[in-house]
């Protein structure tokens, strides 16, 4: 009999192929998403959606138990990746990142519904500021300093799941992931296709990331394994500094000339709080804020990751190269590059 699967934030960029991964490996999935959710990437017919409202304890409680009592029982594994990355105010962080985890993970003990594995999408930024002087990788065992609302928010959340009794998770900590479908890296990519890329301050900053197709493989993988009770960072195994970034998406978009623009540490810092302000005054949110600003201007974003390959047999097959020529084909394609 085939595993059932819950994915929460479906419809999102990871979301999705979250979804495509399960469904590869021959597991009943359901996509959990809003009236709302754009499923332009959803299509696939063996796709099971169920429509939860994380505002409404009662309708969600109402509708799990309504879903599982007409469906055969309960999930065998639950990937909650539903959260907010921006937010036009930064108690929204709270609301989402941990509010609506801990509510799920409530509603799921009281209703006899604990999965084999709860799976949360948390991000590397829960770590706050690492070493910036000789760029020591985070290790898992370090204490999470988050410096961010939203690494904040994520931190709360995993520290919650970590207190409920009797409940078997696992915890991703995600660096930046890439891919088709993704818009914040696209839009580096469309500024150096344009002839411009831009950076922020002028010291070394190595970045991490991870290709979506692989953080689904490692998402299947843990489940797999069962529950760990304990965080993994998942990225790539090795750092870049934007220069070989720009070097790798110029060489897949043939492009021959680009114009490094390095923006300073205190310009980027006027203009997030300038974009703070206006999201306060608008209430719509911005890519560029305080908070962002903490993120922009870390230099250091390396991290280990061996424990992913010893406990659950994941290893990164996509480099960076690898990754962009294949995000690079589907967004011209797409036509979102010409």
């Amino acid at each position: 009999m085939a595993k059932r699967i819950l994915v929460t934030g479906a419809g999102g960029f990871i979301g999705g192929f979250i979804v495509a991964e399960a469904l590869n490996r021959g597991f009943e999935t359901w996509a959990a998403v809003r009236k709302s959710t754009n499923r332009e990437f959803l299509q696939d017919e063996r796709i099971h959606f169920i429509e939860l409202d994380f505002t409404n304890e009662e309708a969600l409680k109402s509708t799990l138990e309504q879903t599982i009592a007409a469906n055969g029982g309960k999930w065998d594994y639950v990937v909650h990746n539903l959260g907010a990355t921006k937010a036009a105010n930064y108690l929204d962080f709270e609301r989402i990142n941990y509010g609506y985890m801990r509510l799920l993970v409530d509603t799921l003990k009281a209703i006899d519904a604990v999965p084999e594995v709860f799976l949360l999408m948390s991000s590397l930024s829960v770590m706050g500021v690492g070493d910036d002087e000789n760029y020591t990788p985070f290790k898992i065992t370090d204490d999470p300093v988050p410096n961010t609302r939203y690494g904040m928010s994520k931190a709360k959340a995993e520290n919650y799941l970590k207190m409920v009794s009797d409940f078997p998770y696992t915890i991703f900590r995600c660096t930046g992931v890439y891919g088709p479908h993704e818009r914040d890296y696209f839009l580096m990519m469309k500024s150096i296709a344009s002839g411009f890329d831009f950076s922020v301050g002028f010291r070394k900053q190595m970045l991490t990331f991870i290709y979506v197709k692989d953080l689904a493989t490692a998402v299947m993988n843990a489940l797999e394994a069962g529950p760990k009770y304990r965080a993994y960072f998942i990225s790539e195994n090795k750092g870049y500094t934007q220069k070989e970034f720009r070097k790798i998406v110029c060489a897949e978009l043939k492009k021959k000339f680009v114009i490094p623009i390095t923006c300073p540490i205190w310009l980027v810092q006027m203009v997030c709080v300038f974009c703070t302000i206006y999201t306060k005054f608008t209430g719509k949110p911005t890519t560029l804020n305080v908070d962002k600003f903490r993120i922009l201007k870390q230099r250091n974003w390396l991290c280990e990751t061996a424990d992913t390959e010893r406990d659950f047999h994941f290893t990164p097959q996509y480099d960076l190269e690898r990754g962009v020529k294949e995000a690079i084909a589907w967004y011209k394609e797409a036509g979102w590059l010409k």
